[in-house]
This record gives C-alpha cells, sequence and structure tokens, in this order.
C-alpha cells in the first residue's frame, strides 16, 4: 500500500431507517448470512481501501451489536432522519484532519456493487480536487469519489435525500465519468419488491 492509494478513505454511508421497508434498517438487511452493512464494508476492502469510516444512525446500536465492523470508524449521525445529506456532512466532517484527501462514498443499500466498480472509481484520484463517479452505460451513479478540495462545497449543498447531487450538477464538467455497468449492477434496496437481490 503506497502513501499515495491511502490517501483515498473508504465512506460508507449507512444511517437510513429503511422507511419504505416497514421500518428495518438497512444496514441490519440480512445478505450472504451476515448484516448488509458488513458485506458493503468487505466491499470497500477488498477494494483495497484500509481506511473506512461508517455512517451509523436508525437503531446504530443494534448495528454495532450485530455487524463485524472492525478496523472501521463509526460515525453516529444524529441526524439521520433529515436524509442523506445529514449523513453525508457528518462521514466529511469525521474525515477532517485524518489526512485523507479524497473520499470514496458508497452506499449501504447497493450490494450489487462490487470491489471491481470500487477499484475503477479509486482509480480515477489523482489529487484533492478529484471528482470521479460510477457511470452505469453512460449514466452517473455510485460511487462516487470527492477529493477534499469539494468536501466544503458538498457540505453546504447536502441537504435531505439528495446528498451531493446538487454539487455534482453545478460541477458537471469536472466529473471524471468510469464506466462500471459491465462489472456492476447499481440498484438499491429501498422496497420490499427489491428485497429478492439480497442473497
Amino acid at each position: 500500500m503506497t502513501d499515495y492509494e491511502d490517501q483515498v478513505a473508504g465512506l460508507l454511508l449507512a444511517a437510513g431507517g429503511g422507511r419504505r421497508l416497514g421500518g428495518r434498517p438497512k444496514a441490519l438487511l440480512g445478505h450472504r448470512g451476515r448484516p448488509l452493512v458488513e458485506h458493503a464494508v468487505g466491499t470497500l476492502r477488498a477494494a483495497g481501501l484500509t481506511r473506512v469510516h461508517v455512517v451509523l444512525g436508525a437503531r446504530a446500536e443494534d448495528v454495532r451489536a450485530r455487524a463485524a465492523l472492525d478496523g472501521c470508524v463509526l460515525v453516529d449521525n444524529p441526524g439521520w432522519e433529515e436524509g442523506m445529506g445529514s449523513s453525508l456532512r457528518a462521514g466529511l466532517r469525521s474525515l477532517a484532519g485524518t489526512g485523507a484527501r479524497a473520499a470514496l462514498v458508497s452506499l449501504v443499500d447497493q450490494p450489487g456493487i462490487g470491489a471491481e466498480a470500487v477499484t475503477r472509481v479509486r482509480a480515477g484520484y489523482r489529487d484533492e480536487t478529484s471528482l470521479v463517479a460510477a457511470a452505469y452505460d453512460g449514466v452517473r451513479g455510485h460511487p462516487v469519489l470527492f477529493g477534499a478540495a469539494h468536501w466544503a462545497g458538498i457540505a453546504a449543498t447536502a441537504t435531505g435525500d439528495r446528498g451531493a447531487r446538487a454539487y455534482l450538477e453545478d460541477h458537471r464538467a469536472a466529473i471524471t465519468l468510469v464506466e462500471c455497468g459491465d462489472v456492476a449492477r447499481p440498484y438499491d434496496i429501498d422496497t420490499e419488491a427489491d428485497l429478492f437481490h439480497l442473497e
């Protein structure tokens, strides 16, 4: 692991309460015999990210008790009900002062996005001005890499469930899109109908 590679930290957003799943937190949904949050952390680690921050919210204590998240920095977001924007802000705040120069942001409810897609996005990192996103048939998706030069601007505009969408739309020309449609499926686990994706 070179110092250059270690400048990118993984940031997993796993705070949602699963409102459309009958109030079952997504982090605790079962996938391959373990909580979904554990699977998501494993994906980031398999892509070579040694520093992983996990933002927790709904039933955070249960997640801590039931998921093996050793070596991760666990970040509590008491404002998780405000939406993904609050979790993104909490996660970026937790990275301040760590030496990380970029955050590779992934979502706990996208198990179809594996280590290969994460590795491709991470490979797009150049410096703290980098903005890199996975694309699926040319359409921007997750994961997304935010160089540290963008964190303040993202935090200032991340509201509700839009996350960094407004910031990314304003900085479209600066984003490097990395096609991942051949190695990943970007579905979300949002509703009961989506649960068939879990194994």
